[in-house]
């Protein structure tokens, strides 16, 4: 990320190690699932630029990028030009550790829900975590829905958190551009926060920060992305069918309890790996 795309940073904030911002925001990115208007896509690009994002990934958009997205994007053009189209949402994801979904109300099978500031010291305080466990920095998705009716539940069932800001009850709904606007702007009020302490703990303690509790446990090896999270619920699904613990014609909710099952398990590589062993060794036997 280039230093412009932070120009919201206020110059009294010069002072801190602009590089340490990057290495987080840079973790971070939007997805927008099937949006309709062009224009919102641009809207959703400006936001992020103005709050120092600079990853967008569009899936399956209805309608192309194109020039209402660029007026709308307005010092958001790099962002917009950069963002990466993709046809699905299992290919944009794969290589995520992380995922949250924002939401305005709960669906079947809930998974657990955040705002916006409980979103951003998760993903501040995996990302210490996993720098601290390997060279290549973690990869982390915020996902927002349609303008009409936001994530389905089987979008929702990818995330491990959803977002929920406090709004009207009456009419809890934002503009999908809107919503990456708030979410944004919290988590890079957050930042400055976490920064901070992040540098005081430094001071004290050498280069690596000192790491909070917070939900998710903490790992000893990098966590697993959602690639391997699907394989994983693939092929225990398959030895339930083999086993006959289940029907393939009628698995119902199986997958989405699954795929919970595993999100709170909270599972790092070598985890993955033990299962992924025994689930071979069962259905070879």
């Amino acid at each position: 990320m280039s230093t412009s795309s932070l120009s919201a940073i206020p110059p009294s904030a010069a002072t801190s190690p602009k590089f340490i911002v990057d290495d987080y925001l840079t973790c971070l990115q939007v997805v927008m699932v099937n949006t309709t208007l062009p224009a919102n896509i641009g809207s959703a690009a400006r936001a992020m630029h103005t709050m120092g994002l600079s990853r967008l990934t569009v899936v399956d958009p209805k309608l192309a990028i194109d020039e209402t997205s660029e007026s709308h994007a307005a010092g958001g053009i790099e962002v917009l030009s950069s963002a990466n189209v993709i046809p699905t949402l299992e290919t944009a994801i794969n290589d995520c550790q992380l995922v949250f979904a924002a939401s305005s109300r709960s669906r079947h099978m809930p998974r657990p829900v955040v705002t916006p500031t409980q979103a951003a010291k998760i993903m501040f305080d995996f990302i210490d975590g996993q720098n601290l466990l390997s060279a290549n920095p973690p990869n982390i998705a915020i996902l927002f829905g349609r303008e009409d009716r936001g994530l389905t539940n089987e979008e929702l069932a990818y995330a491990d958190y959803h977002i929920q800001i406090d709004a009207n009850p009456a009419y809890p709904v934002l503009n999908v551009a809107s919503a990456v606007q708030v979410i944004a702007s919290f988590i890079f009020a957050y930042a400055q926060t976490h920064l901070k302490k992040t540098n005081e703990n430094n001071l004290h303690q050498g280069s690596h920060p000192l790491l909070e509790v917070h939900l998710r446990q903490q790992w000893d090896e990098p966590a697993i992305t959602q690639q391997q999270l699907q394989q994983l619920i693939q092929r225990t699904t398959t030895l339930m069918i083999e086993r006959d613990l289940a029907d393939s014609e009628h698995l119902k909710s199986l997958p989405s309890r699954l795929s919970r099952l595993a999100s709170r398990m909270q599972l790092d590589q070598k985890e993955y790996q033990l299962l992924s062993a025994l689930i071979a060794k069962l259905l070879k036997d």
